[in-house]
């Protein structure tokens, strides 16, 4: 994969892992938001009829009067609000949408209407208004006692609805994916152009001046630049001016060591064959590497083949060579033409490979003998 394919891949992989934390902290503090707000409505509004209610309570605590029978009436047509009960100090029930459970005592209706939860008990023994939420529901129980002196009179027992709220964190949920949606793609687009112009652009003109450059200069062809790009450049240019030293240097060595070679086949060859025989010393790609006599620019013979000194159609010759390949530090005997002369011909071929190997071709012309009458 490219680096920008894997920079986009984890760019993308970043961000969805911050909008999934934030989308979490966000729906909880939503949550918690719409649900401190709904809770705070209810109250705000129970508080508002609270005096009217401990009133009626205390003319007339068996019967309901007109004044609370509206205000339940009223609260029983908010949307919010999905159960009322209202209960006397006697414990009989006030108030309750089916008028059948009318002055029930609450330890009867408790047995055919159960109480989601404790808020009513809690709210009794505290004195305190109470809210808890309903076990696997989304709804809110809120109780709120009305005392007098410190004894209780009534309790208002409301089941509120978070439907509403639910819709609303769905809303604010959605704006908030859109929105860091958004910002992801604002906060990517001038990141990628950014990345695209100042590491891939460089980095792809780096590339293409390593692939022009020439073994026989080994420069590199890229300008300058005062950041890590352009170092990564400096240090390719260093490297390259490295590796040119040491071929300089390798070829040098290689010429020196051939240059001592030749004087040292010249000095050995020169005490031991007689100055009426020829030789000639091949290396393993047979170029010759010295011969005692002059081809075609002095006995150093350079740059020369051994087919340039030897004529191709001396299969026989080329026969006994290949025959030293193949029988390397044993001696290989024959009969061959050279200079016009018949020659008997020794092939050596010695060395530890066929990377480094030497072949001594030697000429011996056989001497004429005359017959006299």
């Amino acid at each position: 994969m490219r680096l920008t394919g894997k920079w986009l891949l984890w760019f993308v992989m970043i961000g969805a892992y911050v909008m999934v934390l934030g989308g979490v902290f966000y729906y909880n503090l939503f949550k918690w938001t719409f649900d401190e707000k709904l809770k705070q409505d209810i109250v705000e509004t129970v508080k508002v009829y609270a005096p009217t209610l401990r009133n009626g309570l205390l003319r007339n605590p068996r019967a309901i009067t007109f004044e609370e029978y509206d205000i339940m009436q009223s609260l029983a047509k908010d949307e919010r609000i999905s159960s009322l009960v209202y209960i006397s100090r006697q414990g009989a029930i006030r108030w309750y949408k089916e008028p059948r459970f009318l002055g029930m005592p609450w330890d009867e209706f408790q047995k055919q209407v159960p109480p989601p939860t404790d808020a009513i008990t809690q709210a009794y023994l505290s004195k305190m208004p109470k809210t808890r939420q309903v076990p696997k529901e989304p709804f809110y129980e809120i109780a709120f006692p009305f005392s007098v002196r410190g004894e209780i009179v009534g309790i208002v027992d409301v089941l509120v609805s978070r439907a509403g709220a639910e819709v609303l964190i769905g809303s604010a949920m959605r704006k908030y994916v859109f929105l860091a949606v958004g910002v992801l793609f604002l906060l990517g687009l001038p990141l990628y152009f950014f990345f695209h112009h100042y590491v891939i652009a460089p980095l792809e003109v780096l590339r293409d001046s390593v692939d022009t450059i020439s073994l026989k200069s080994m420069e590199l062809r890229f300008v300058n630049r005062p950041d890590e790009v352009g170092e990564l450049g400096q240090a390719i240019s260093a490297f390259l001016q490295k590796i040119k030293g040491e071929m300089e240097a390798q070829v040098s060595k290689d010429k020196k060591y051939k240059d001592a070679e030749q004087k040292w086949w010249r000095a050995l060859l020169g005490v031991i064959i007689p100055s009426d025989e020829y030789v000639i010393v091949v290396d393993e790609n047979n170029s010759v590497l010295y011969a005692n006599f002059e081809l075609g620019g002095g006995p150093d013979a350079k740059n020369l083949h051994l087919l340039d000194v030897v004529d191709s159609q001396q299969q026989n010759l080329l026969r006994l060579v290949g025959q030293g390949f193949e029988s390397p530090n044993r001696m290989i005997e024959g009969e061959t033409v050279f200079k016009g002369q018949s020659s008997r011909v020794k092939v050596l071929h010695v060395g530890e490979g066929a990377d480094l190997s030497r072949t001594l071709i030697l000429f011996s012309p056989k001497k004429q003998v005359s017959i006299s009458v």
